[in-house]
């Protein structure tokens, strides 16, 4: 597509795959400018506006939140890759340490479901009395 593409902004946000309330919230954030508009008539985007959404979108699907892209978008000159590196290692540390919890939280939740396969009679849940005990724990 190319950059002289006249799209308003219904037609942006289709382009783009998002919805105009999506474009509007990224212009509120300065992620996305907000083009004049002309006397009597309707703003018009240019194709790197969709290529700008698309790329706020994939940065999202890889963990960064909108503060990070908003300092991806600000390096993207090609003059920053270090710091950009930086900003993307300190997300790959972050995910690892999100995917370590998950690991310790698959765990117990394998050994709570067993508890419940092995549990016969009339007794009270395994599961339910092992959360109980978990939230009593965790009061101060």
């Amino acid at each position: 597509m190319s950059n002289e593409v006249a799209l308003t902004i219904g037609q942006l946000a289709r382009e783009a795959g998002v919805n105009v309330e999506t474009v509007r919230f990224y212009q509120r954030r300065g992620l996305l400018s907000e083009p004049d508009r002309p006397a009597g008539g309707i703003r018009r985007y240019a194709g790197i506006d969709t290529e700008r959404i698309r790329f706020i979108k994939a940065a999202q699907r890889l963990g960064f939140s909108l503060d990070d892209v908003e300092e991806l978008l600000r390096l993207e000159d090609g003059t920053h890759c270090s710091q950009a590196r930086r900003l993307a290692e300190r997300k790959l540390t972050e995910i690892r340490s999100r995917i370590d919890d998950l690991r310790h939280i698959e765990s117990a939740l394998d050994e709570m479901v067993g508890r419940c396969r092995a549990s016969r009679g009339k007794v009270s849940c395994p599961l339910i009395a092992s959360v109980h005990r978990a939230g009593a724990a965790q009061q101060p």
